[in-house]
């Protein structure tokens, strides 16, 4: 249960951070997020269906900083990122932190983005009671993929895919897998 309750208050600490900031202010935090989260996705429904959305018990909160500096020809828009995603079903919870990039999809407010790093978790290593996973190791690589939606300049929704495994570094690499969706709000 403390890793839960340290991730959680690193997802606080991150929030008020970025909330202490300001609106307007220039600072490190360009954008921050949250959202809702049905965990491990992956698992078969139990009406047979490939994906299980029933589990709605993960929230996820998320800091981005402040652009890297790209050459002209990278398109897009390259952020480090610090984040956790809490589950409060008592399964497996991560923080996690990498880069994430922001591609617009021409000249809509439609864009698409990747993110890939790394996630410190308190799941099991083995022996896990279903429906928790074992993991294999409790750091693992993180990716998540996003389609979204900037409603205005400053505001953003979009839904997101989250995957973290060890690619099979670790045994057993069962992998944890959660979707759902976020809202952005933009410094």
């Amino acid at each position: 249960m403390k890793p839960v309750v340290i991730a959680a208050a690193i997802g606080l600490a991150l929030t008020g951070a970025a909330f202490a900031q300001g609106a307007g202010a220039a600072g490190p935090v360009s954008e921050i997020r949250g959202g809702i989260y049905a965990h491990s996705v992956d698992q078969q429904a139990p009406d047979g269906g490939p994906f299980d959305f029933s589990r709605l018990d993960d929230a996820n909160v998320e800091v981005l900083f402040a652009p890297l500096p790209t050459a002209e020809w990278f398109p897009g828009l390259v952020r480090p990122n610090l984040g956790a995603t809490l589950n409060f079903g008592g399964l497996e919870s991560q923080v996690y932190g990498g880069l994430s990039w922001k591609l617009p999809i021409a000249s809509t407010p439609l864009f698409v983005e990747a993110g890939f790093g790394g996630a410190l978790n308190n799941g099991a290593i083995s022996g896990a009671v279903p429906p928790a996973r074992d993991l294999g190791c409790n750091l693992l690589f993180h990716e998540q993929l996003s389609v979204g939606y900037d409603i205005t300049p400053n505001l953003d929704v979009m839904f997101t895919a989250e995957h973290s495994s060890s690619a099979n570094l670790c045994s057993p690499n069962r992998g944890l897998s959660n979707a759902g969706i976020r809202i952005g709000w933009k410094f």
